[in-house]
């Protein structure tokens, strides 16, 4: 496991530590991490939609689906 340290504004910080106070998160560390899973997650649907787009306008795709499944 990688850690990292960011830095995060006044505004940022409290909300994680009030999200933490009402026991959305046990810790920041796991709210930043549903956060960037959630991030990863809106991304791979972001790219699903706009595949499905492309084969809308007759647009080629390449790649392979077994990959991008690999990535949900």
């Amino acid at each position: 496991m990688t850690t990292i340290s960011i830095p995060l504004n006044n505004e940022l910080n409290e909300y994680v530590d009030e999200q933490v106070r009402l026991g959305k998160a046990s810790s920041k560390a796991e709210l930043i991490r549903r956060a960037i899973v959630k991030f990863k997650e809106d991304d791979f649907i972001h790219t699903i939609l706009k595949a499905k787009q492309e084969i809308k306008e007759g647009k080629a795709l390449e790649g392979n689906l077994d990959d991008l499944a690999k990535g949900f």
